[in-house]
């Protein structure tokens, strides 16, 4: 018998996990120069987001403390692309980002299963590609975990722990009096979609019969942009062990949630001409191991602000914290639990006390189950990932172990994630020298542009706004060597811009938004005469580099269109001396008939069957 191949990766940064923190983690990475694995094991990205589970994303509160950064330039992607919120279609979003990002190596359908540590640091990881039946043994440099599960902490020997504290251990008055090892359960989410017509629904006899609105206390908030997250189940098990038994017990239970809609509950009339679009067969996992950093972030920790000097990440949902017996548990499903926003999380709590070259981010960094309330969601964990992606970029360039950036280099790293649009609560971005420098022409609020604060607040502006055609100039007493721009765009970020949760007969529209700047042209002034040195006309992105190599006396930015606000915004313009752009745009497809003729003609051949390819007519 053949053995399985197997094949040996050598890669600066491996990443483990591909769902929204581990995507964050392995862009950043490869985009700041690290040579970077991601080893995922589903057919598709976005892990709790994608179209397997279906969860929304959801972050800090109001529209002053969205996240940005690479979440919000795939966002961006998806409301250009995907006006109908097909879920085929934001997963292809998510699969570009990773497939034709350069110096990132993808590998779906893969399970880690095995590390190799040597004297406290990873060598390397073992995995499994289902798909191909090969093996892969990836050596790293540096890895990260974002499995969610934490795979790596028992295959590696990190520290790790589990369930909820008790109340004592760090003043935490949300956790029980006595520790436990249970956790937030598992959901299976459905969604519906209203049809003109009526819809009937006849359940799989192994559902199970809620036949009361008493089986529903407090969970049941009707059909339109309603998600069920509160098909809820697991707590009180090992929501990894015993994975495959939770999945089926919410499932009886999910086909029984739309049984009672359907057919029993009072309200049913209201439900008639809606039917069940998809019902999940992947639950979607809130908890279970979360490593042990040198800071373990606290409850108390978020409700003084995480006020760090080593942040890198911040957060704002409440402490959500979720019954452990689900649907089970007659009273509420959850307790939302007050907490400031923003708040900070510092670097310290992302990579590991005892393996000296592992990093986390998501769902299982190093935090207390009450903090964990909070941190666990997407939004926050898109931060997160981007965050230690950027920090591990930055021990492969510097040769240095993560515990090495603390705390010397933590305004370094601070300073690119702020570069790359990742807003840090209280910092402020620094501008290059020929921005600085520069005299600034555009009305009055034309200095906002390089105040190193990328987004508006209600009282406090940061932006220049002015019509259409207005030039926003920056010029120097001396010619200049500019290599590009880099433009941060008002992406209106009280839009929501998340995937839909039902299907309606009319809304649930997703759209570029109207604010951001679509059309315009930079202009270099050379000898006194103004020349267009780059124009875009269908731009759709927040971060926008502009590679424009010139040597001139001043340079302009001219607003022609946006996408239907008579005066889009402009939040920063930073002039480059050396371009730095790393946010790429996947190549155009070939066409078809090339990709034909690339083939061997002895491949094409018709089959040598004495004409009975012929034959075979459909219908005959």
């Amino acid at each position: 018998m053949k053995a399985f191949p197997r094949e040996i990766l050598e890669a600066d940064v491996c990443v483990v996990g591909g769902g929204m923190s581990g995507m964050c983690a392995a862009i950043a990475a490869a985009r700041n120069g690290a040579r970077t694995v991601l080893i995922h094991d589903r057919p598709v990205f976005g892990g709790n987001a994608s179209s397997e589970v279906r969860m929304w994303i959801c972050g800090a509160g109001g529209a002053e403390n969205k996240e940005t950064g690479i979440l919000e330039e795939i966002q961006l992607e998806n409301c250009y692309r995907n006006n109908a919120g097909v879920y085929s279609i934001w997963d292809s979003v998510l699969y570009e980002k990773i497939a034709f990002q350069p110096n990132l190596r993808m590998l779906l359908n893969c399970s880690c299963h095995g590390a190799t540590v040597s004297n406290g640091a990873i060598e390397s990881v073992d995995a499994w590609q289902l798909t191909s039946q090969t093996r892969f043994t990836v050596h790293a440099r540096h890895f990260i975990d974002c499995s969610g599960d934490s795979i790596l902490a028992p295959a590696a020997g990190a520290d790790f722990r589990t369930g909820r504290e008790a109340r004592e251990e760090f003043d935490e008055d949300i956790q029980p009096f006595v520790g436990d090892d249970k956790t937030m359960g598992n959901s299976l989410l459905i969604q519906l979609r209203k049809t003109d017509e009526p819809q009937d629904f006849i359940p799989p006899r192994w559902a199970y019969k809620f036949t009361s609105p008493e089986d529903f206390p407090r969970r049941m908030h009707g059909i339109n942009g309603h998600n069920f997250w509160w098909i809820e189940l697991g707590g009180l098990n090992d929501t990894i062990h015993d994975a495959e038994r939770i999945r089926d017990e919410l499932m009886k239970a999910a086909y029984g949630v739309w049984d009672y809609i359907k057919n029993r509950a009072p309200e049913r009339e209201k439900a008639r001409n809606w039917a069940l679009e998809w019902l999940g067969s992947l639950p979607g996992k809130r908890e279970n191991r979360r490593f042990m950093g040198p800071h373990i972030l606290t409850q108390n920790d978020i409700r003084s602000g995480g006020k760090f000097d080593d942040m890198v990440a911040y957060g704002g949902w409440s402490m959500d914290d979720h019954h452990p017996a689900g649907l089970l548990y007659p009273g509420a499903p959850t307790i939302f639990h007050p907490a400031p926003c923003p708040y900070g999380i510092p670097y310290r709590s992302l990579f590991s006390r005892n393996i000296s070259n592992l990093f986390f981010a998501g769902r299982n960094i190093s935090v207390t189950h009450a903090a964990l309330s909070s941190t666990r969601v997407m939004a926050t964990c898109c931060l997160l990932g981007q965050a230690v992606g950027t920090a591990a970029a930055l021990c492969v360039e510097l040769g240095c172990a993560p515990a090495a950036l603390y705390p010397s280099l933590v305004p370094r790293l601070q300073q690119q994630l702020m570069h790359d649009d990742v807003w840090l609560p209280g910092l402020r971005r620094q501008v290059s020298d020929l921005t600085r420098t520069a005299s600034v022409d555009g009305g009055e609020k034309a200095e906002l542009v390089r105040d190193g604060i990328d987004r508006d607040f209600e009282k406090e502006p940061h932006s220049w706004q002015a019509d259409q055609g207005t030039p926003l100039t920056f010029r120097w007493s001396a010619p200049v060597t500019v290599e590009g721009l880099r433009l941060v765009l008002d992406s209106d970020l009280r839009d929501v811009k998340r995937m839909p949760c039902s299907f309606p007969l009319k809304g649930n529209r997703c759209a570029v938004p109207k604010r951001l700047l679509k059309a315009f042209r930079v202009e270099a002034l050379r000898h006194g005469t103004w020349e267009t040195i780059h124009r875009t006309e269908e731009n759709y992105q927040r971060l926008v580099y502009v590679k424009a190599q010139a040597e001139c006396e001043g340079i302009r930015l001219i607003p022609e269109g946006s996408w239907g606000a008579e005066s889009p915004r402009v939040l920063a313009m930073d002039v480059l001396e050396r371009f730095t752009g790393n946010v790429p745009t996947a190549p155009e497809g070939p066409s078809w008939a090339s990709r034909i003729a690339a083939a061997d003609p002895e491949d094409l051949r018709p089959p040598d069957n004495g004409g009975e390819e012929e034959r075979r007519v459909p219908g005959a």
